[in-house]
């Protein structure tokens, strides 16, 4: 009875514990079932189909366009593109990141400024970006030729082949503050006694860094390459606005050096209206996407190191 009565008391949320968690958490199941996943199950029927986004003349196709793709040279070279320019953006990106934050982390007259002046550029949006690059890669008005007549050099032609990978390399690497932050937010919280105790031992300032320091800090190093990854081979606005022709649907101006996998996506769905042949295109490229992640994460066992050991968890 004293039980009954305590339970009584209670307040009706807490009699019905299970009910207001299905109650709280019903929004998001609700936003992920029309937003995530009906969106995800349509897209994965279309693929199987040769729909063009308008005639309601379309049959069903298989698997006929999955195996188109795994011909089709133009899809393979851009996703090879891809891959190359993930393998250059991402490395230098993440040690990028961490130099400026070991620069940042000393004490320096103004450091706050200097942090504020690098994270700046991470806050700009893409598309204001991508325009203002366009103007300093400009042959013969960009600021970039410009300086580089100073010195003797050029003008370039940045925006056209082989040049324009290298500008969206440079492109991508004005955005470092991002990592930086996280970097430095990473170095802030190496135990002091660790680092002393190293220097006390006779390890020089490179050996402190990269025998103490690195490891730990390698879960954060491991979460901006994965990041990093994914992002970078998700690319799409940066090389089409620094087109020279940056307009709707002139996916032809773009350099054949940045027509990388997304640009192909985006041109199989709004200039060739191939929604059935883009859609099969997202789909394997989750899967590379995933593979690569995979990967990733299973050669961390290797150069991860946790402050916790997981297994002693277990």
């Amino acid at each position: 009875m004293a039980t009954e009565r305590a339970r009584r008391g209670r307040p009706r949320w807490k009699r019905h514990s299970s009910g207001t968690f299905y109650l709280f958490v019903s929004p998001w199941v609700l936003g992920f079932a029309l937003l995530t996943a009906l969106p995800l199950g349509y897209a994965l029927a279309i693929s199987l189909t040769n729909f063009n986004g308008r005639s309601e003349r379309w049959r069903w196709v298989g698997l006929r366009n999955y195996a188109e793709l795994m011909g089709d040279a133009e899809a393979i070279a851009s996703l090879v593109r891809t891959l190359a320019y993930t393998a250059i953006a991402v490395p230098l990106m993440v040690a990028g990141g961490l130099g400026l934050a070991v620069l940042l982390n000393q004490r320096l007259k103004a450091v706050g400024l200097f942090r504020t002046i690098f994270f700046l550029p991470s806050v700009v949006p893409v598309v204001a970006m991508a325009i203002m690059w366009k103007l300093i890669f400009n042959r013969d008005a960009g600021i970039l030729n410009a300086i580089l007549e100073k010195i003797s050099i050029g003008p370039i032609a940045w925006l056209v082949d082989p040049n324009a990978f290298y500008a969206l390399i440079i492109l991508t690497l004005w955005g470092l503050g991002g990592g930086m932050v996280i970097m430095l937010a990473a170095l802030q919280g190496v135990p002091a006694e660790l680092e002393e105790a190293a220097r006390v031992d006779g390890a020089t300032r490179w050996h402190v860094f990269r025998h103490v320091t690195v490891p730990i800090i390698s879960p954060v190093i491991f979460f901006q390459v994965v990041t990093g990854i994914i992002a970078s081979l998700q690319i799409i606005i940066q090389p089409m606005l620094l087109a020279q022709t940056a307009q709707v649907g002139r996916v032809s101006e773009v350099p054949e050096s940045t027509h990388l996998y997304m640009v192909q996506v985006y041109q199989e769905f709004f200039v060739n209206s191939r929604y059935g042949y883009g859609s099969a295109m997202l789909f394997v490229f989750f899967l590379v996407i995933l593979a690569i992640t995979l990967f990733v994460q299973r050669s961390s066992r290797l150069w991860v190191h946790y402050t916790v050991d997981r297994e002693a968890d277990r």
